[in-house]
Order: C-alpha cells, then structure tokens, then sequence
C-alpha cells in the first residue's frame, strides 16, 4: 500500500490543536468553533473521568480471554491486512468490548517501541475513562467510527500519533462487540486510514455473521428441542444471548436466574460433566445440568435442564422471589452477598465449624455474629482476637466446655509456628470421635496465607465462607446507610438524600462496609438533622481510589478536595492555592480518583 498524502484535521494544523488543548486544560472551557464537537466531547467526558493528562499508567490483564467468537473471526482477516499493509508504520490493533486490546499486530519497530511506552498493547484497556480521548476508547464510546488525530488525543504521550477506530458490532443481536484500531505516527496519516478502518470491520462483522450465524441457529433449534423433551426449568445460552421457558421465568426470581447462568457459564467453560447443585439466594438448592451445543466450541452456548431439589417448600401461590430473612444485624439484598450469609448460616446449621475469608471491613465478623445469634439466641459467644496476649491459653480454656462458642479473629495475621500450635489445640479437641458433640468454632481472615501449616489448619473447617468486597454489592449500600443511621438513633431526624447517596455508591470504599460506617458517623456527628448532601460528606466519599491511602496521602487528597471545592471546581486555580503545578494536580486528582464538581 503506497503511503497516503499527509492531512491536518483543522486548517490551523498541529500547533494551533495543542494551543487548544492547553486552553482547554487550564481554563476548563473552550470555544466549540476551535475544535470539532466529536473531540471537544470527548474532552470534556475525559475531564468528567479524571482522565491524567500528562501521563498513562494502565492496570494490566494478565490473560484476556483470545478464544471468543469475535477473535476466531477477525484473526485471518486482520492476518490478510497486514500482509497488504507490509512495510507500511501502522498497527492493527483489535480490542474487546471494554477496549482490552487482544491483539497487536505491528511491522515497524520503532512504532511498536513507541506503542509498547503508551501501553497500547495486549493487556491493557484503551477505554476513554482510562486514557481519554483516543481511537478505540472515543469510538466505543460514541458507537460509531472515529479518527482521532495527534494533540486530538486528550493524554499529551499520545500526541504524535494518529488512531482511526471503528466499532465492531455483531452482525445478529447488534451489540458492540469490540473495536478495529489503525494506529499510525501523526507525520503518516492519510484520509484513507478511516476508510481502511471501516472496511475491515465490515469483513469482521461478515466472518462473525458466517461462523456465528450457525452457531446461533444451532442453539435455537436445540433450546426448542430441550422445551419438546422437558417441562421444567430450560435455558439456553451462548455470549450474546440468553433464552428461558416460560416456566423458568414464572418460578426463578432474577437473583435465582442470574446464580443459575453464572454456574451453568463455569460449568460450560470448565467442561464438567455432570449434575451440579447450586445454592439459589432464596435458601433453595437446584440440580442443574448443562450440555454444550457443540462439545468442541463453547463458544456456541449450551442448553441447562434445572431442577428444583424439594420444590414444595416454595409457596405455590407466590411467583416472585421471596424475600430472604437475613440474620440480625445484617442487611441487603445483593446475590453474592446473600449467598455468602446462605453458606454461612447452612455451615452452622449442620454444626461444623466455619472459616469466614474476605477483604478487611467487610463484615465477617457481623455475619459470624449474626449467624450465632439466630441459632442460639441469647447463648454467649466469646470473640477473640489472635493478637490478643495468651490467645492459645484462651483457645484450650474455652473449649473445656462443649457448649462454648468462640470466635476467633486474624488467624491469617498468625506467623506458621502459631498456625501449627492452633491446629494441635484443635485436633485434640476434636478427638478421634468426629460424631462427638464440639464446642462451636469459627475464625476469620484476610486472605489465604501460603504454605503447608495454613492449609493444614483450613482442612478442620469443612464450610469456608468468602464474603463479597462492598464495591461488587454495592446496591446493599441504600440499605447500609438507613440501617447505619437508625443504629446511630438519629434515622428519625437524618436521611441521606439521593444525590449524597448516588455520591456514596460512585466511591469504590477500599475499605468496604466498616470505612462507610466510621464515614456515616463522622457525617452524623456534624450533622444532627435534615437531609445528608453531597457537601457534608468527606473527601473519601468523593474519591475513587481502589486502595487504602496513608495518612499522608490522604492528607494531600484532602487539601486538593477542599482547594477544588473552593475554586469551582477550577483545576489551574486550585493548583496555584496550592502551590502544584498544573500537571502536578491532574496527575494527583487522576492518581486519587477525585469526583470534581463537573463529575
């Protein structure tokens, strides 16, 4: 392919766009006749994501999945292309629904170098909310095809590039399926590399269209035969599409429904063989059997017979899930984390003993509590923590008594001679009669420690339990703040109100459900009534970190939160009362997730 003639996006060329977005980055404002509207956009989105724009530093998928209908598809027609672009400085990059870039396929080194120093590679997403205005992250995010071009970009170490993206859509349910990224340096770029752009994603959506049509008329034609056979509970399903009977629909609650397909999904992909029985959030158990429409392409889907293990405890009249009674003191609604109290409370129902797993502050202590008090109401139970002095000495006192039940926490902080001595202490307790009657144990930890003494010590708790970070239930949130306000007694005179909440629920809350209830009590204790806004909440509340900041850290954040909040909002004023530089903060407000007041 001959190299095309070099073009300018705007008359005013290259050095007029980065005066543009110099403007556009410390006045926060930009008159729309200097760039076009679709960039002007998607800068202004960049800002609203805290998009840094003088660096990219991208979080990393070790093994994005390569074996999807949409990778089979385009590989040979992306292999063909860049046979025909041989030679020519320009990358063929091909992205997931998310802007994961799957594939990289690139001639020039230099090129590829430069790409490598931008993480545009395979790994990382190139999704607008991470990198800003760019190819693949402004096309996904527009739906439709876009060039984005050198000071175009809203990170400056993208600048002398230039990206055409196209969205992939999937001929049959028309639902974005990916992306078709040129990638070319900035001095190179010609007119026609949307054109070639658009083309290509045109034959990939003609492959998926040829490979996928059948596949999707294959798992109709056996979901209808499965409905024939089978008057129960049937479901087929394949990446794109998901198909339940009638009496599915009438019998399973959406909670039920979404448990069931994610188990089916992980025994299609595993390819087991087999009935599976499940834990449903409503207390049910169902027998389930997933049989792949065809046993060499899991891609294709598969059909799920379910059956209900003693179906007659539901109530027959009620066709929506009823509500779970939840143990006390716990609240929400979320699946995961009502499959996590379903576990917990099935473990000590069956009187074996129980290890409780998950982040710190995510309720493993309340929910052991909790399961406690609803089987044994008003029994005492002892909480120990493993840091505790004479810990081991406590451990062999209390279980002198079979009706004890002790809990005791941090074991994962204990060093592996300590983990040993506990696994002696308990085995001899437990005796050589497994049927005897024992006093009840759970424990609680952070995360799996390594090594043989630790997975020595887990074989005694037959029921192990991982409790759910906040940020993947996050809607048990405006369940979490009513019920912290009425322990506080103050939810007679405070509420939260819905843009406080929507403000809470946008925070990631690193340190899951005990950092929102310190947060609720420090809003309660300057606020005595009236509705919560977004204003009386902290600076963590306006952040998305996904980590735990030191003290110093977030000290900082809450100076550039208060310097923000006094300046509108105005990144260069704030900067300036701080004494940062401009670059300084953006870095700084990206770094700590900071929701500024255009958020």
């Amino acid at each position: 392919m001959q190299s095309a003639p070099r073009f300018q996006p705007a008359a005013s060329g290259p050095d007029y766009l980065a005066k543009a977005r110099e403007l556009f980055l410390s006045a926060d404002s930009l008159e729309p006749k200097h760039v076009r509207a679709a960039i002007l956009a998607s800068w202004s989105r960049s800002r609203q994501w805290n998009v840094a724009p003088d660096h990219i530093k991208l979080d990393y998928i070790r093994d994005p999945n390569l074996d999807t209908p949409l990778t089979n598809s385009a590989m040979p027609v992306l292999r063909n292309l860049r046979e025909h672009l041989e030679g020519q400085p320009i990358s063929i990059i091909l992205t997931d629904q998310a802007g994961v870039v799957l594939t990289r396929l690139v001639a020039d080194h230099d090129l590829e170098r430069h790409l490598d120093a931008v993480q545009l590679a395979t790994g990382f997403s190139y999704a607008e909310e991470f990198v800003g205005t760019n190819g693949i992250g402004t096309a996904l995010e527009g739906g439709r095809p876009m060039h984005v071009f050198g000071h175009e970009h809203y990170a400056e170490n993208l600048e002398d590039l230039a990206c055409a993206g196209v969205p992939i859509h999937h001929p049959i349910s028309g639902k974005t399926v990916g992306a078709i990224d040129l990638t070319c340096w900035r001095r190179d770029a010609g007119p026609l590399l949307i054109s070639l752009a658009k083309t290509t994603a045109d034959q990939i959506r003609q492959a998926l269209l040829i490979d996928g049509g059948m596949r999707e008329v294959q798992l109709l034609q056996e979901y209808l035969r499965a409905c024939r056979r089978n008057t129960g509970i049937v479901f087929a399903f394949n990446q794109d599409t998901v198909m339940l009977n009638g009496y599915a629909r009438q019998v399973l609650g959406p909670d039920e429904q979404a448990v069931l397909l994610g188990q089916a999904t992980e025994s299609l992909i595993s390819r087991a063989r087999g009935p599976v029985v499940v834990d449903l959030p409503t207390g049910m158990k169902a027998r389930t059997y997933c049989r792949p429409v065809r046993p060499d392409d899991v891609s294709a889907g598969g059909v799920v017979h379910v059956t209900l293990i003693d179906p007659d405890t539901r109530p027959a009249v009620a066709l929506a899930t009823p509500a779970r009674t939840l143990p006390p003191g716990l609240v929400g609604s979320g699946p995961l984390w009502l499959r996590a109290c379903s576990l917990a409370e099935a473990a000590f129902e069956a009187g074996g003993w129980l290890a409780v797993s998950g982040e710190p502050g995510t309720g493993k202590l309340a929910l052991t509590r909790g399961v406690y008090q609803r089987g044994r109401p008003g029994s005492r139970l002892r909480v120990l923590d493993a840091a505790e002095p004479d810990w081991l000495h406590t451990v062999r006192r209390e279980f002198g008594n079979a009706d004890s039940a002790l809990v005791v926490r941090h074991v994962d902080k204990l060093t592996a001679r300590q983990i040993a001595s506990l696994t002696t202490v308990l085995r001899d307790v437990r005796g050589e009669d497994d049927h005897a009657e024992l006093p009840w144990l759970a424990v609680t930890f952070g995360e799996r420690r390594d090594g043989r003494e630790f997975a020595e010590f887990l074989r005694l708790f037959p029921s192990q339990v991982e409790l759910p970070p906040l940020r993947h239930h996050v809607q048990d949130i405006s369940d979490l703040v009513p019920a912290f306000l009425a322990r506080l007694n103050v939810a007679d005179r405070v509420a939260c109100s819905p843009e406080a909440m929507q403000t809470i629920m946008r925070a990631s809350w690193p340190g899951n459900v005990e950092q929102l209830w310190q947060v609720i009590k420090r809003v309660v204790s300057r606020h005595q009534s009236g509705l919560i806004q977004p204003d009386d909440l902290p600076p963590e509340c306006r952040t998305v970190s996904r980590r735990l900041l030191s003290p110093l850290e977030s000290m900082e954040r809450d100076a550039i939160v208060a310097s923000l909040a006094d300046a509108n909002g105005n990144k260069a004023k704030a900067a300036k009362a701080l004494g940062m530089s401009r670059a300084t903060i953006y870095r700084k407000v990206h770094e700590y997730g900071i929701i500024t007041a255009q958020s």
